[in-house]
């Protein structure tokens, strides 16, 4: 039986181990990740980064957060398999240069004066003529010429058909740095992509993984948070927020992860002293500042500086950037307002971030379903809205298709805007959490004053949202003409009780109906009665309790014929118009105030009421919280970082540029003169010229040196010859 030839182990680990060297050091491989690179910036770009879990179960559902938090999609540029292409990418990138590099430097050295006569005659760009001189004085002759004209040469004594030493070829090249910016710009990529991972997230994982560090999920003060949690001082690239109180200091950084926080300890202190924020005319602000004294904590040393936007203060080789601003612990002075008609309201204080405890019917810690728990989480002392537009863009019709307004939309005066922006501070706003006894939390946002959306009747905006992906729904609460809300919470009040409700309704029909007319006022009476006590609240025959325009809908649906329901309905809603502003005069002579006057102002305060108490009855909470005073302490966040990569990033961006511009701008240009005897002092000249790049100037060029330096015209190139 023959012998089988077999390939041994060590042969094909070593053909497996070249091959995949040459998959990594391809071009094709390094486009591929480049590529994968590309669309995960995409992702992380579109996609909300290191938000809240909640937040992407909201806005995607359940499989689709789950899919993105497994991929690591909400920390794109920090995620495991990010950093693994970046790897790849610099290990393919070196084994590029590393196997090309070699071969472009032994180019630049050689000049290829070796090339023969007969090759010369197959380039794009050659010449031949009769020049002066023998073969040695004229190639000592033109190259003086071509290294005047700043060519590198390089004079060679072979062989020709005459003899032996009695040909000479004149090489020359120029641009060779052409090669270099070959090497500059993947040499660039490198430096690049190694200064990104090192100023990245890698060096806090590679202490996540070998060191021991976890994220913190925890609450509480800083100072109790466990080691396993804190990184040294020591750490050699960081980036994390710093957020400091006025007249208060910090020296401890949070950096924000996926799965909690790490805390970056800092070697000083930042003690804010002031916070200088200017706005515009408009209220947007124009300019924020931080006045710091930052304690060495080795020393003791105090500096002051002054830290601005793009103007960062330096300090131990960590830099301290003005990112925003925040509050600070401002203390808060509310009003809560009952908002189903019961209740006392009773004033509450509390400090943004912190909480307070009681129940429906007052302050006091609830101990039953009754508990309510109140969250101070935001005070914003200014508020800038858009009023522009007009009514006819309030609303999108997404089936319309106009082009005509579109086109014209776009195009006219440099300075022509699509919308009108009308920018206007509004004034102060409390945000807080009410939250159950079950953990169940709602969003709130009041404004502290009454706003004027547009129709010259200010209301108080009252805000909430189920979610915090949600924007907020506002409930409109007319302003009465002192300016409060009490006028309409007076009337909120009134309508729950049947007493009140009799009796606005008996002062109704006397001013509606004339003395000489009393048959009409009993059946008037009894209408407005019934007017008023759907308006207030009923219960359906399904057990369901509707109450304002929504019950006196349902009532027409279901006791009028519907070709009697716009009349029905016109007569039904000027009784309840009529009994509610006697039911608010009623209450203003209680409360021994002056008669809401019989004017515009009064009639649209009016209008605004009959919607708002109809829309009251969905507001999701029993009370709201009205801001009455406050103090406001600002508190500045800064972001600190120690990034020992940025140089070699900046390295590798001069790499880049200079590269880009060698391959670009700089031709990689060969010259070539053969020289053989051809009869006494003379010599007959073969010209040819090679470059990286076929251009109109390079064909420009070598006429100009053919017709130079031997006094010839450039030859055409015969068809198929290739340079």
């Amino acid at each position: 039986m023959p012998d089988i030839p077999t390939r041994s182990t060590s042969s094909f680990r070593s053909q497996a181990w070249r091959r995949a060297v040459e998959l990594l050091s391809s071009m094709r491989f390094a486009i591929a990740l480049l590529t994968v690179i590309c669309i995960a910036s995409v992702i992380g770009t579109v996609l909300k980064q290191h938000e809240p879990a909640v937040n992407y179960v909201n806005q995607f559902g359940p499989f689709w957060s789950q899919l993105f938090l497994a991929l690591k999609l909400n920390a794109v540029y920090s995620a495991w398999w990010f950093m693994l292409i970046l790897a790849f990418l610099v290990v393919s990138t070196s084994l590029c240069v590393a196997n090309h590099a070699p071969k472009y430097l032994a180019d630049l050295r050689t000049y290829k004066e070796n090339i023969r006569e007969h090759s010369l005659k197959a380039f794009r760009h050659r010449a031949q003529a009769d020049v002066a001189d023998s073969p040695q004085e004229a190639a000592q002759r033109l190259g003086k010429v071509l290294a005047t004209g700043g060519w590198k040469v390089k004079l060679q004594q072979r062989n020709s058909a005459a003899g032996e030493g009695t040909g000479w070829m004149v090489a020359a090249k120029s641009g060779a740095a052409h090669k270099l910016g070959y090497i500059a710009t993947h040499s660039a990529i490198v430096l690049i992509c190694l200064g990104g991972l090192f100023d990245g997230d890698l060096v806090v994982r590679a202490q996540m993984l070998f060191g021991g560090k976890t994220p913190y999920t925890g609450g509480g003060r800083v100072s109790d948070v466990a080691p396993e949690h804190r990184l040294s001082e020591r750490n050699p690239t960081f980036r994390g927020n710093l957020m400091v109180a006025e007249g208060t200091q910090s020296s401890t950084a949070i950096l924000n992860q996926s799965d909690g926080v790490l805390l970056q300890d800092l070697p000083f202190a930042v003690e804010l002293k002031k916070f200088i924020v200017e706005y515009y005319s408009t209220g947007m602000p124009k300019l924020f500042a931080s006045e710091v004294i930052i304690h060495d904590k080795l020393t003791g040393e105090q500096t002051a500086q002054r830290i601005e936007v793009n103007h960062p203060a330096h300090y131990k080789g960590v830099e301290i950037f003005q990112s925003s601003f925040d509050d600070g612990g401002s203390s808060v002075k509310m009003r809560a307002v009952p908002m189903d008609g019961t209740g006392k309201p009773f004033t509450v204080e509390g400090i943004i971030g912190g909480t307070s405890e009681f129940t429906r019917a007052g302050v006091g810690k609830g101990d039953g379903k009754d508990a309510l728990t109140l969250e101070y989480t935001a005070l914003r002392t200014i508020n800038v809205e858009n009023f522009g537009g007009t009514a006819n863009n309030t609303g999108t019709d997404v089936r319309k298709v106009d082009l005509k307004a579109s086109i014209d939309a776009r195009l006219g005066a440099g300075h022509k805007t699509t919308t009108e922006k009308v920018l206007r501070n509004i004034g102060p706003s409390i945000g807080y959490k009410l939250r159950d006894a079950a953990g169940q939390a709602r969003e709130y946002q009041n404004y502290m004053l009454p706003v004027d959306t547009g129709d010259g009747n200010p209301v108080f905006l009252l805000g909430v949202r189920d979610n915090p992906v949600d924007a907020f729904r506002y409930l409109r609460v007319p302003a009465d003409k002192e300016g409060t809300m009490d006028t309409f919470l007076r009337l909120r009040t009134a309508l729950a009780q049947p007493a009140m409700r009799e009796q606005a309704a008996r002062r109704y029909v006397a001013k509606a109906v004339d003395a000489a007319r009393t048959d009409l006022r009993e059946p008037l009476m009894q209408s407005t009665l019934r007017a008023l006590e759907m308006y207030a609240g009923t219960t359906t025959a399904t057990g369901e309790k509707i109450g304002g325009l929504q019950a006196v809908s349902h009532f027409m649906e279901q006791n009028v014929p519907e070709a009697e329901r716009s009349r029905a309905s016109e007569v039904l809603v000027r009784i309840l118009n009529g009994a509610l502003f006697e039911m608010a005069q009623l209450q203003r002579e209680n409360a021994g105030l002056p008669p809401l006057d019989s004017d515009e102002q009064t009639l649209a305060f009016m209008t605004q009421s009959v919607f708002s108490l109809s829309d009251a009855q969905f507001y999701p909470a029993p009370m709201t919280f009205m801001l009455d005073d406050f103090t406001h302490v600002q508190a500045s966040v800064f972001q600190v970082s120690r990034g020992p990569g940025k140089n070699v990033v900046y390295l590798g961006c001069l790499f880049l540029i200079l590269g880009i511009f060698a391959m670009l701008y700089v031709r990689d240009r060969r010259l070539w003169i053969w020289l053989a005897p051809a009869g006494k002092d003379r010599s007959h000249a073969t010209m040819a010229l090679s470059t990286n790049r076929k251009t109109m100037d390079g064909d420009k060029e070598f006429a100009m040196l053919a017709e130079k330096l031997i006094g010839a015209q450039p030859t055409a190139r015969h068809p198929g010859a290739s340079e």
